[in-house]
């Protein structure tokens, strides 16, 4: 499948119905998904969302990947239309064991650059203005701060990468 991405230590590929229990976890994870749009997922919600990612795959060909080291699941990233209207989202979440090491931002990157290859020309990003460990992967992997908003009492920072 042309849409598995490698990188040096990871493998990304289209998430899929063989990924919900792996998602679910993950979305269920308090550490993992708290500081996400719409936050901590029931099972039911996970089911819900894979749905409209494995959709999403199909309609614009991009997507959510699962992130994978030495063939264990330890997160997802990849791309979704933002619900706010503000265009394609780059999304990351890793389970917290696996974070410290660089993975976020190097599944992150291989993202990006998927979907600047696919033909996407702008990507988006948000993250709280408080969270420093994203602010500082999407600042490492070239994304640059274009916009803020308050979202439920937070400052929020709208990243963005433009490929012409």
């Amino acid at each position: 499948m042309g849409r598995v991405v490698k990188t040096a230590r990871l493998v990304l590929a289209p998430v899929g119905w063989r990924d919900l229990d792996d998602m679910a976890r993950l979305k269920g994870d308090a550490g993992a998904f708290a500081l996400m749009l719409g936050g901590v997922r029931s099972r039911v919600q996970a089911e819900a969302e894979m749905a409209d990612d494995v959709a999403f795959w199909a309609r614009r060909g991009v997507g959510i990947f699962t992130v994978r080291e030495d063939a264990v699941f330890v997160g997802m990233t990849g791309l979704h239309e933002r619900p706010d209207g503000r265009g394609l989202g780059l999304r990351f979440a890793l389970f917290p064991h696996a974070r410290g090491r660089g993975l976020a931002r190097e599944a992150a990157s291989a993202a990006l650059r998927f979907a600047h290859d696919a033909g996407e020309k702008r990507v988006v990003a948000i993250a709280r203005e408080s969270n420093f460990a994203s602010r500082t992967t999407l600042g490492g992997i070239g994304m640059t701060v274009c916009d803020r908003f308050d979202r439920d009492g937070h400052a929020m920072l709208v990243y963005e990468s433009v490929r012409s």
